[in-house]
């Protein structure tokens, strides 16, 4: 690991110091845990970029059955048993 220095607020510092307690760990793998999520979601598309995408692919592909809207359900439970 890499020794790094942070400044928090006195009111971060107290609310860090009491989840970490609540968890059992320290102040610094709280620190850690999150910059992961952050590293997680930096890779991840935006919603904005999401609902795009989503647009675009609407009507797109085509099955032949013309009841896919109003069977959704049987259409759905056939191609999970297959």
């Amino acid at each position: 690991m890499v020794r790094t220095q942070i400044q928090l607020s006195e009111e971060q510092k107290k609310k860090l110091k009491k989840i970490a307690a609540e968890r059992g760990v320290s102040i610094a793998e709280l620190i850690r845990q999150g910059v992961d999520r952050i590293l997680e979601a930096y890779g991840r598309p935006e919603r904005g970029e999401m609902l795009q995408r989503a647009a675009a692919a609407a009507g797109r592909f085509r099955s032949g059955e013309t009841s896919v809207a109003k069977d959704h359900d049987r259409h759905l439970d056939r191609a999970f048993s297959q």
